[in-house]
């Protein structure tokens, strides 16, 4: 248990959930070729698993003052596992899931694509160790490193695979994951700045310089507020162009109900929170709407099969 403690293992699962999902319940119900075998595109899963597990490892690393305060009983690092332990962790992951995307990248006969791997896990190093501590670019790199393991699927699946013939059908369904990888952008950096707030404490004690240290919480609660209508605003124009004008009633319905309105329910509690028992409630209604939000893709193509 220590160690799926120290790798996070909940994060990394819903991750390679995500990931099968598009695959599967999208791609695979298109009439497309797709660059990758079977057992190809479960490395490519593997990967960016073993890259993000590092990057939490890392992190664990460098925040055990930090968690001590915000987390106590998160804090493996130094108890149940020493530091000298978790940096060889750290680097084996890290090498093991660059590794397998050179070897993707060959497969795929583009070689430089391997600067993804290497791109994700020196951005993870350097949250952990440098840009966390800067005000609002920490919460912008891991929303951007969460939109990334969409859009490599589309990079190592989809791309490849396009050519003169299905270049139309292809940059359609590239657009599309473009779309949730935007989606998830959008939650997870509001949902960064949330856990900003709820860490608010063990921040200041390590010197950060998140927002709600540098103007306070309920500004910060305020700034998320007008944030927050910005995803609003765009998923009912998006529900309203794609999947009202082209009846699909059922997608409809169900994002209305498990996207836009928790999200609504989320813009008018974060205006008002104050306790961090509040705040982490938040957080977690932000981590079950990307869930829904993700889930969305299998309603879609089920409803696009049904109204065909």
């Amino acid at each position: 248990m220590k160690y799926l403690k120290l790798i996070r293992y909940q994060n990394l699962l819903m991750l390679a959930f995500m990931q099968v999902l598009f695959r599967y319940a999208f791609l695979k119900e298109q009439d497309i070729p797709l660059a990758l075998a079977e057992w190809q595109y479960g490395l490519l899963v593997l990967s960016t698993v073993l890259i993000a597990a590092a990057g939490y490892v890392i992190n664990n690393i460098f925040d055990v003052e930090t968690d001590s305060i915000n987390k106590p009983n998160d804090v493996v690092i130094g108890k149940e596992i020493s530091e000298t332990q978790g940096y060889n962790i750290y680097i084996t992951l890290n090498i093991t899931g660059v590794a397998i995307g050179f070897y993707l990248s060959n497969v795929i006969q583009r070689p430089n694509f391997v600067v993804i791997f290497i791109l994700i896990a020196s951005l993870l190093y350097f949250y952990s160790t440098t840009i966390k501590k800067i005000m609002i670019l920490g919460n912008l790199v891991v929303a951007f490193i969460l939109a990334l393991s969409v859009i490599i699927i589309g990079v190592f699946d989809i791309f490849p695979a396009t050519d003169s013939s299905n270049q139309s059908q292809m940059a359609s369904l590239f657009s599309i994951l473009t779309d949730y990888a935007l989606f998830a952008f959008m939650i997870n950096f509001i949902r960064e700045i949330v856990k900003d707030i709820e860490d608010v404490n063990g921040d200041y004690n390590q010197g950060m310089n998140t927002l709600p240290i540098v103007i306070g919480i309920e500004r910060t609660a305020k700034i998320v507020t007008v944030i927050s209508i910005i995803p609003l605003i765009l998923l009912s124009l998006y529900i309203k162009n794609y999947f009202v004008e082209n009846g699909l009633f059922l997608a409809t319905l169900y994002a209305f109900i498990l996207v836009l309105a928790p999200l609504l329910y989320f813009v008018i509690k974060i205006f008002t929170a104050k306790s961090k028992k509040e705040f982490h409630h938040l957080s977690n209604v932000l981590k079950l709407i990307l869930l829904f939000g993700i889930l969305s893709i299998v309603v879609i193509t089920l409803n696009i099969h049904y109204n065909a």
